[in-house]
């Protein structure tokens, strides 16, 4: 059984996965994980494949959800791409996207941020 906190979380990367849909990407992957990495999703369009924190928040007194993609949750991204590019051999230019959600309410304000960070390959 899920906490509500979780539940909360999951409704952020439903709202995520419904984002990029109606902008056209294919979902590769729903909380891809290795070892103690995650990725919340990673999705493909022509030109990317896309690896999408999701930060959903009930509000912003302490920041943007955003600003909670701490430097080290980035390396962790970044290390979890690597693996997921290395396990399926693919060779595509790599994006690391943030969707940012924020509950005003009963509705939702979704901020998507392309490219929020590169590595420094």
């Amino acid at each position: 059984m899920k906490t509500p906190k979780q539940e909360f979380g999951q409704k952020g990367e439903e709202l995520a996965e419904d984002f990029y849909r109606k902008n056209n990407y294919v979902i590769l992957e729903k909380n891809w994980r290795c070892y103690h990495l995650e990725v919340d999703l990673i999705v493909l369009n022509n030109d990317y494949i896309v690896f999408c924190e999701v930060k959903t928040r009930s509000y912003t007194t302490l920041g943007e959800p955003e600003t909670f993609v701490t430097p080290q949750k980035q390396k962790n991204l970044i290390r979890a791409a690597n693996m997921y590019l290395n396990r399926k051999s693919i060779s595509k230019e790599v994006r690391f996207d943030i969707i940012s959600i924020v509950r005003c309410g009963e509705n939702y304000q979704i901020h998507h941020i392309p490219n929020a960070f590169s590595p420094k390959w």
